[in-house]
């Protein structure tokens, strides 16, 4: 395998013999790359045998581990993810290593087929909510944990420098039957005593072939909504926290008069909900109602949740009556998943829509149909009562959208850093915003910045885009959530030009 290069145009002969992997595609926790196509003129990041070269690059690194080299690979529903899955398996098995391919399959159900065959390893190709032209892997070798920033650091080295170690007796086995498989340990797992009324939304990805089987097992009345699988997602792109399938979900709940509306994402690993009045409930407010209802269960439990999430964790009555513990940590699925285990926590959430369950409610990765099935289970132990009144029984707090101004990959750290410093220092000098002095700076990811009532504003960097992360909170009311916004965080990033346009705004 040659060394890949970052600087190869397409429809060159270069592009067909030599990998393409731009740097920038290895991310913090996972691999994204732009491979775009025909239809697209953006120019792609990667080619196929700069994927051959990343499984070659994968094997390399198991091995060094020392890791027994048995990998699961699965892949999502796009019209190129097969042909992703099949050139990183032809460098897998160059690497020595012995493959398991599930099929089309959801991130979870590689992660539960880890545990089902007993496999260390696992590489799921998927762009996850990345729109159409997008592609990844998300990739582990230590169940149920996925890489960090130090895997992902030694994996992009020993790609980029060439460092491959080709071994002699790789093995491809095809695993039949592992959907049903799936299905029948999630939906077994849940039994309802009420039929609740639940509309399944699955943006025509993925989920469509897994989630509404598995509700109905748990007991549900499923409606089924875009579960028709189509790689072109001619609605919207499945990703249940943005405002478009959101809205989408709304709507169906009013239509049917469903109990709720659960959505899923492309690879099924997160999960969104709209309540039985059309309401969205963020995820981190979903995971805040099933802190309370499982503190009940598990007294003195721990939680982990994102530095995205509402501050309503540390002041609910409930939990604290119960002795729960809550830790806030870094954003995303493997910072959540790591440490929810290092904790020995019972759940972790993040405002995403990733929820974490281990023991004795899941394996301890990240699973949209399990979380959707905790949602059930909740409002099955809270008969005669609504989700929306469960909702109104937490704090007031007036949380934004995540919003995700443009900013190149090579860019956003170094920004973040400069508005890490700015905050810092309007903290140090006894400094305000909006007429509420800054109490705290967390930066365990990005710049967290708490003023005195409680509310807070967020910037950090995306992990898997070339973008920035912005959410803001108030304590107060939604005019002021806004004006948290726009006449604090959207100004300050303005000063750079880095910054581009949103993708979303409040």
């Amino acid at each position: 395998m040659k060394t890949p290069r970052a600087d190869i145009a397409a429809n060159t002969y270069d592009f067909e013999t030599t990998p393409l992997v731009k740097p920038t595609g290895f991310r913090e926790y996972d691999a994204r790359w732009w491979f775009g196509g025909p239809q697209y003129p953006q120019a792609p990041e990667l080619n196929f045998l700069g994927v051959q070269a990343l499984g070659l690059g994968l094997g390399t690194l198991i091995r060094e581990m020392g890791v027994a080299p048995r990998v699961v690979v699965g892949h999502d529903y796009r019209s190129y993810s097969l042909s992703i899955k099949q050139a990183l398996t032809l460098g897998l098995l160059e690497a020595g290593c012995e493959v398991h391919d599930i099929g089309l399959a959801l991130s979870p159900v590689a992660y539960f087929a880890q545990f089902a065959l007993d496999i260390p390893c696992v590489a799921m190709v998927t762009a996850s909510h990345n729109e159409n032209g997008w592609t990844g892997v998300k990739m582990g070798a230590n169940k149920p944990l996925t890489f960090g920033p130090d895997e992902m650091g030694k994996l992009k080295d020993i790609v980029l420098g060439g460092k491959f170690r080709p071994q002699p007796g790789g093995t491809l086995i095809r695993v039949q039957g592992m959907r049903e498989r799936y299905i029948q340990h999630v939906g077994s797992a849940v039994k309802l005593s009420r039929p609740i009324k639940v509309i399944a939304a699955c943006g025509n990805g993925a989920a469509g072939a897994f989630a509404p089987d598995a509700l109905r097992m748990m007991g549900a009345e499923v409606i089924e909504m875009d579960t028709e699988l189509d790689y072109t997602f001619p609605k919207y792109n499945p990703n249940p926290e943005d405002i478009e399938m959101l809205h989408s979900m709304s709507a169906a709940v009013k239509a049917h008069g469903a109990d709720l509306c659960v959505g899923f994402d492309g690879d099924g690993d997160r999960c969104g909900v709209v309540d039985d009045k059309g309401e969205e409930i963020f995820a981190d407010k979903i995971g805040l109602l099933l802190a309370r209802d499982l503190s009940r269960l598990h007294r003195n439990a721990t939680f982990v949740v994102d530095v995205k999430s509402t501050g309503l964790y540390k002041t609910d009555p409930v939990l604290k009556e119960n002795g729960a513990t809550v830790d806030y940590y870094k954003t995303g699925h493997s910072y959540i998943k790591r440490r929810t285990t290092d904790l020995n926590a019972l759940a972790g959430f993040e405002k995403s829509g990733h929820l974490f369950f281990r023991e004795p409610y899941g394996y301890g990765y990240d699973d949209g149909i399990v979380a959707a099935g905790a949602v059930l289970q909740m409002l099955d132990r809270n008969p005669g009562r609504s989700l929306s009144e469960l909702k109104a029984d937490l704090g007031e707090a007036w949380t934004s959208l995540t919003m995700s101004p443009h900013c190149a990959d090579e860019k956003k750290y170094g920004i973040v850093d400069k508005v890490v410093a700015d905050y810092e220092a309007l903290k140090a000098s006894g400094g305000s915003i909006l007429g509420r002095k800054v109490i705290d700076v967390n930066t365990v990811n990005g710049a967290r910045v708490t003023l005195d009532d409680g509310s807070w504003v967020l910037v950090r960097a995306s992990s898997n885009k070339p973008e920035l992360v912005v959410v803001v909170e108030s304590m107060s009311s939604t005019s002021d959530m806004k004006a948290l916004f726009r006449e604090e965080v959207k100004p300050h990033l303005a000063k750079f030009s880095e910054v581009g346009a949103y993708n979303q705004e409040i």
